[in-house]
């Protein structure tokens, strides 16, 4: 261990000893695996940095034991300002952002808030711009607190004084606040450094947010107290190709790193890729030890790891499980012998406690058990938390009555070393994050057919498996034999899922009400749950549902010819389905697709079938195994004819909905809502003309309504009818519905998704290089601050140049997501400027019987405001009676993720209302 951690009283001491002594170490930000030019930021200019930022904080009037959220996603801008608190004595809380769920993420803003007694949250100017509405917050970008005159005096405090709050992975509103002081840190540095050994010739790797506790002390910290370089790079560069996580160990020569046990999962297969690309380049030979935490490191994923890669020079003994918590500073438990010490078991054990931390494990009177007993991990040392900020009863609740604290892990200890055997906890770690079981199982209660309080979310392990994976049971409420009401809730539920938490359940089970054990109290008992399901309780309930979704997928046909039984393989791996099951007449959304395995999907074919140019659309059209073979063997070759229907579901028997685009043209942003009419109602969407090669855009409003119109009435002859819009599309859908009125059909469902009739106001306001920007937007190359910004800045400049300009501004994989280069961006760009300029010139005139408007959160002004000045105007334009549907959200985000599972209920109740087929 140092001389650094053993002669400090604070963590500020680590910083100014090691800008002292160690001068010619510091931090690197690496943007890229490539990116071997990256400057190097020694600790004095860490340390002038935070001087710099401190001036900012101090005139902004805060106090010592002032608390700072630290809202920064850019590692360099992070530790500029966490160490500009430590500086001035302010207690600073990593916190992350919510992205893409404004309601969410304003409520923990709000509990923050509260909790944290009103803090100063420093975040980015981008950040600043995009935060959600939330009441009463202090908020100050970054930028506009650096000053050019560095404070040059610092506050000296106590050991036991709080050195940083972390916030517990709670869902919304309940996140707890982890009070580490400086005591507990520098014990910590000096324990963990007993094992890691490191100095300053070491180099460490970084790729996780701050927010993460391994992170700042395992990553960061521990290697400043001992003088150590250090690189840190943005999540991304290692999630979006994780054979970056090796090419980086190799570049920059990494001694130590940190990684959960569901990276090693991903690296593994694709190691003949790395041989491929890489070969003798790559070099792991100066790689001590990874540090594998934050979920079980199982045995085969870990040996087969090492194995594998180390003919690349990496170590038989290089890879460490570990056991920590926020509340024990992260790392505290190594496993230094894995994976000898380990054969012929599933999980590896985590080894041994840090000097200075004593474990236990414990019965329910928290009595001392003996070896190889499982019972509760209770921890006891000088770096165990004092306990959660503003939360007496969830600190007392934390430690037994003779002062242990209870980890809410199952465990037992064997020879001195400690293996993990389960939770107490009601929570599901994926890829080495915590999910909490009430937070989905709120929201799937939420659903049509679900019954509330029957819903259980537990986790399972298949053996072998990387990570742990979810399982969701609930009571379906649909008559005994409805196979086709049956399929219909378990797609909404898993889509749900998808949609909020970013992965898609292992196992989704139907089961009766008295398969669901609860307590006195009404608390269903998911541990037993979960026995039962490993103890094959559930396997029939299992074979049936295969069986129905089998039989809705239309049974099974067996792939023929190459192309099929390579895309049937990518389904199967993709939906994590038996791969002899998988039917040349599986479509890919029925099957769970989004819009964000469409990108996996264009990957994965390009990697096995080298076919590098698979469309986003074609996928839309093309959904079935047989019908994407098809086309990427050529029989689908040649000029297609423009047809604007895309069909997003074709499945149930109840009036079709067609859906007008927005204004960028595209219908990608159906895709999830289309999930959740599964074997109720076809959706089809309506796409402009002018994305393939050699189509013109629309001359007119009016030539775009006829064009639909036809198009809707050569799949749907006759009414009645259902047609809307989202956005732009509002007005569309109006359009269209007159048209078919006039033509003596029936319309018995008009539909606008936040849009007044009228546009061209709006329209007006959007010249060309508003336009783009929206688009870039929506398209994610840019952020809100910079849809605000770029336009007046590119005003000036040649179109090219403009266009050229978001191109650059876009970060490389979302650009490789959407295969967009600057000539497909050109190209539309200009299609959703022609369709600007169509509606520059609209007004609505005549009438229709009636519409259903749902109205969000508008993009200016209030939610009232707009329902009453704006949307209301539409019953001018109505012969009958208007209905005005309140929904969750903002106008970009009322079919989001966050809001999908909710509009869709509301969507469909009122289509069953107004179309009398429900």
């Amino acid at each position: 261990m140092t001389t650094a951690v053993t002669t400090t009283r604070t963590i500020v001491d680590l910083l100014r000893e090691a800008a002292r002594n160690h001068a010619e170490s510091g931090l690197r930000y690496p943007r890229s695996a490539d990116d071997r030019d990256a400057p190097l930021q020694s600790y004095p200019e860490l340390l002038d940095a935070a001087r710099s930022v401190l001036c900012g904080l101090r005139d902004r009037g805060l106090a010592p034991q002032d608390k700072v959220v630290l809202l920064l996603e850019k590692p360099q801008e992070f530790l500029a300002a966490f160490w500009a608190c430590q500086l001035g004595g302010f207690v600073p809380c990593p916190m992350a952002a919510l992205g893409g769920d404004p309601e969410r993420w304003a409520a923990q803003l709000t509990h923050v808030d509260t909790l944290l007694d009103h803090p100063l949250i420093v975040t980015s100017a981008t950040l600043a711009a995009e935060l959600p509405r939330a009441e009463g917050l202090s908020v100050v970008p970054l930028e506009e607190l650096r000053a050019e005159q560095p404070a040059d005096t610092f506050h000296e405090a106590d050991p036991k004084d709080t050195a940083v709050l972390v916030l517990t992975s709670g869902s919304t509103g309940n996140s707890k606040a982890v009070m580490l002081s400086h005591a507990n840190l520098l014990a910590s540095m000096a324990g963990k450094n007993g094992y890691h050994r490191l100095t300053a010739a070491d180099t460490s790797l970084n790729w996780v947010s701050f927010d993460h506790v391994a992170a700042l002390l395992e990553c960061h910290m521990l290697p400043l107290s001992a003088g150590s370089t250090q690189l840190h790079v943005e999540a991304p560069v290692v999630l979006q190709e994780p054979l970056n996580f090796l090419r980086i160990v190799s570049r920059f020569g990494v001694t130590m790193t940190f990684t959960p046990n569901f990276l090693l999962g991903l690296i593994n297969p694709q190691a003949d890729r790395l041989d491929e690309e890489d070969g003798e380049e790559l070099d792991l030979s100066r790689l001590r030890h990874i540090i594998s935490g934050g979920e079980a490191v199982v045995r085969t994923t870990g040996e087969t790891f090492l194995s594998r890669f180390a003919p690349y020079g990496l170590r038989a003994d290089a890879l460490w499980p570990a056991f920590g918590m926020s509340e024990t500073c992260a790392g505290s438990i190594y496993s230094v012998e894995f994976p000898a010490a380990d054969q012929g078991q599933e999980f590896a054990n985590l080894g041994r406690p840090v000097e200075g931390l004593r474990i236990r494990v414990a019965d329910e009177e928290h009595q001392e058990l003996p070896a190889g007993e499982v019972g509760e991990l209770q921890l006891n040392g000088l770096m165990i938390t004092t306990g959660y900020y503003n939360d007496e009863q969830a600190t007392q609740d934390a430690f037994t009555p003779d002062g242990w604290f209870r980890s809410g892990d199952l465990g037992r200890i064997d020879d001195g070393r400690l293996t993990l055997v389960g939770r107490s906890k009601d929570s599901v770690i994926v890829n080495g994050v915590n999910y909490f079981s009430h937070d989905i199982e709120t929201l799937l209660e939420g659903l049509d057919d679900v019954a509330r309080s029957y819903v259980a979310a537990f986790p399972t392990r298949a053996p072998g498996s990387d990570t742990e994976q979810l399982v969701i049971a609930f009571h379906a409420e649909c008559a005994d034999g409805d196979e086709l009401a049956l399929y219909r809730v378990l797609s909404a539920v898993r889509s749900t899922v998808v949609m909020h938490w970013g992965f898609r359940p292992a196992l989704v089970l139907p089961l009766p009400k008295d398969a669901f054990p609860k307590t006195s109290l009404g608390k269903i008992q998911r541990a037993l749950m979960r026995k039962r399901l490993e103890s094959g309780a559930y396997d029939e309930v299992k074979t049936y549902v295969d069986d129905v979704v089998l039989r809705r997928l239309g049974g099974y046909t067996a792939p023929e010819g190459d192309t099929e039984q390579v895309l049937a393989g990518i389904y199967a791996e993709m939906f994590d389905t038996d791969p002899g099951r998988l039917s040349a007449t599986a479509n890919f959304f029925d099957l769970g697709g989004t819009s964000l395995d469409i990108l996996r999907l264009r990957s994965l074919v390009a990697q096995r079938l080298g076919a590098h140019d698979l469309q986003i659309i074609t996928v839309l059209r093309s959904p079935t195994v047989r019908a994407l073979a098809a086309h990427l063997d050529g029989a689908a070759d040649g000029e297609q004819e423009y047809d604007p229907i895309v069909p997003m579901q074709t499945t149930g028997d109840r009036t079709p909905l067609f859906c007008v685009h927005p204004g960028v043209g595209e219908v990608l942003v159906f895709v999830n809502l289309a999930k959740y009419f599964v074997g109720d109602r076809p959706f089809y969407a309506l796409r402009a003309r002018g994305f393939n090669p050699g189509e013109q855009p629309f001359e007119s409003f009016a030539e775009m309504v006829d064009t639909y119109v036809r198009a809707i009435r050569s799949r749907q002859p006759h009414g009645p009818y259902a047609v809307a819009g989202y956005s732009y599309g509002g007005a569309v859908a109006f359009e269209i519905a007159k048209v078919l009125e006039a033509q003596g059909e029936r319309v018995d469902f008009v539909g606008s998704f936040n849009l007044p009739p009228h546009i061209k106001y709006r329209m007006n306001e959007l010249d060309f290089i508003e336009t783009a920007a929206n688009l870039a937007f929506f398209l994610e190359l840019i952020d809100k601050k910079q849809s605000l910004e770029l336009p007046e800045l590119l005003r000036p400049l040649p179109r090219d140049e403009q266009l050229a300009q978001f191109i650059d501004h876009a970060p490389e994989g979302r650009l490789a997501e959407l295969d967009l280069t600057f000539e497909k961006f050109k190209a539309w760009a200009e299609l959703a400027d022609r369709l600007t300029d169509l509606g520059r010139t609209y007004s609505p005139a005549g009438t229709v019987r009636s519409l259903s408007v749902f109205y969000a959160i508008p993009l200016r002004g209030t939610k009232e405001d707009w329902l009453n000045n704006e949307l209301r105007r539409w019953d001018e334009h109505v012969t009958g009676e208007n209905r005005y549907i309140d929904v969750p959200g903002e106008h970009y985000t009322l079919m989001g993720p966050a809001h999908v599972a909710t509009f869709q209920s509301i969507l469909r109740k009122e289509l069953d209302r107004a179309l009398g087929d429900a």
